[in-house]
């Protein structure tokens, strides 16, 4: 073990007894986050318009607070953005985070304050390091760099006069990384934002093919990009023999499962350590404490105070009454002014002691034409399963319905990326189906005797033709991401309008 890990081990080791705690008090750390929100953000005119001073618990904020979309709430983050102090917090808020997934037609700007920098973003992340260290004792993962695939946005001026700066959160970020962190990362930050995604992928891969690096973190569909740059530029076969002291993947925004096998063909190493994250714009909410289960623990005494939404009853819950295995849509107050804000995630829990979630879907991200109810984390996990049966590896993917016209029946219509291509396609597509039959009853129901839709219609693609479309409308990489499912055929028939080449 170098210099560098044995001391990281003594300063994440401090950590490891406030993580204890939160684990072992969540209820009452939440109780305490509110009561702190309240009275901070009381003076606001939001504190004002909705008498934060007057509210002395949980259910009289539920019902004096409205729950709010970003469409809601726009135009007090539109005043905060032009230079207005204390609409919805106190203190002035210099950084907005610009988030524009496909999904959305306008980019979002979320605030990031700096307290919420510090209580949220930087504290869950000293704790991530924290757990991985004490499950990983012989672990060397300070003798060497860590790898970062951040987003395309360099911190800008909105308004000089007011000191105000937009980014991508990655950005926002490395902007207050603490001195040791920018010391053990790479590349520098000019590199690692710049805004032309493919000049970028290659001059990373020239860079950090000749580094140690110990530790990568990212998208897992970036990621791939990257790797499989780095093995064109050295020539090599996997990336361990580029990086033979690689051993952890940091990863979030999209399931990794579906990438696990594809990960482990480029990273043959059983000492391999894989990390998910659920880090976003509006804050950092939960990670993978254990190496053997994909649930991730909540985070529930890092600057945030949750709400539930029930996704089939509507009834909207704090943490005290959540039950297991139902959807939720994820509801955040935060102290960059976020309050009762709606994220646009859905999350269910698979522990309540300690509380530890997974990530379903996106409020918008379905297929429900026909009461068929199919979210993401079904299709993710019915595709992976098919893959593994056929040895196949897919890149991306993005369904919609086939209407019910006339005598047609309806249908779910795919676009499907493969790394590795299924050798029979016509059976693979009733693989497919039959994993999400087994997996959603409902999408069963509909299936029986063709009673409602009929077998999945999949067009196979050639690879770069999820990156071709993303480039046409302008967001190739960074944050931005494919939409796996929709409920109307905007996306899809816009793909299939560019599909021909790839085909």
């Amino acid at each position: 073990m170098g210099a560098l890990t044995f001391f990281a081990r003594l300063f994440f080791k401090l950590r490891e007894k406030s993580i204890n705690a939160f684990i072992q008090s969540p209820i009452k750390d939440q109780r305490e986050i509110l009561k702190s929100l309240l009275k901070k953000g009381r003076d606001t005119n939001y504190g004002e318009e909705f008498n934060f001073s007057r509210i002395h618990s949980y259910k009289e904020y539920s019902s004096i607070v409205p729950i709010v979309d970003y469409e809601d709430f726009f135009n007090k983050i539109k005043k905060t953005l032009n230079g207005n102090d204390n609409v919805i917090w106190p203190d002035k808020i210099k950084w907005f985070a610009k988030s524009s997934g496909t999904t959305n037609d306008v980019s979002k700007f979320i605030p990031v304050s700096q307290q919420s920098l510090d209580l949220n973003h930087m504290k869950a992340g000293r704790d991530l390091l924290s757990v991985y260290l004490k499950n990983n004792p012989k672990s060397k993962l300070f003798d060497g760099l860590a790898l970062a695939l951040g987003g395309s946005r360099q911190l800008t001026p909105f308004d000089k006069s007011q000191q105000i700066f937009i980014g991508d959160i990655s950005a926002i970020l490395l902007k207050n990384l603490p001195s040791w962190a920018s010391y053990l990362r790479t590349p520098n930050i000019d590199i690692a934002l710049m805004p032309e995604w493919e000049k970028k992928i290659k001059s990373m891969a020239e860079i950090t093919s000749k580094q140690n690096i110990t530790n990568l973190s990212g998208v897992p569909t970036w990621t791939i990009v990257l790797i499989r740059e780095v093995l064109k530029v050295t020539g090599k076969k996997n990336i361990l023999e580029v990086w033979p002291n690689l051993e952890l993947f940091i990863h979030g925004a999209v399931s990794f499962m579906p990438y696990k096998n594809l990960f482990k063909e480029l990273i043959p190493s059983n000492q391999m350590n894989y990390f998910e994250t659920y880090n976003a714009s509006e804050g950092f909410f939960a990670f993978q404490d254990n190496p053997d289960s994909s649930e991730m623990l909540l985070l529930t005494n890092h600057g945030i105070f949750y709400e539930f939404e029930d996704v089939k009853s509507k009834e909207v819950k704090d943490l005290s009454n959540i039950e297991l295995n139902k959807d939720y849509a994820l509801i955040i107050s935060t102290y960059s002014g976020l309050w009762r804000y709606r994220i646009g995630d859905t999350v269910k829990f698979m522990s309540l002691n300690p509380f530890k979630i997974l990530i379903t879907g996106r409020t918008k991200h379905f297929i429900n034409a026909f009461g068929e109810e199919v979210i993401v984390q079904n299709t993710d996990t019915a595709l992976s399963n098919a893959c593994k049966i056929f040895s196949a590896s897919f890149y991306n993917y993005s369904a919609a319905p086939v209407f019910i016209t006339g005598k047609k029946r309806g249908a779910h219509e795919w676009i499907i990326e493969f790394i590795k291509e299924p050798k029979n396609k016509t059976e693979f597509i009733n693989v497919l189906d039959q994993e999400l039959r087994k997996i959603n009853s409902d999408y069963d129901a509909k299936r029986y005797k063709d009673i409602a839709i009929k077998k999945p219609e999949v067009h196979f693609v050639k690879e770069g033709f999820f990156d071709y479309w993303l480039k046409s409308k302008k967001k190739l990489g960074g944050q931005n991401k494919i939409p796996r499912l929709s409920n109307d055929r905007k996306y899809l028939d816009d793909m299939l309008g560019q599909i021909s080449p790839f085909q």
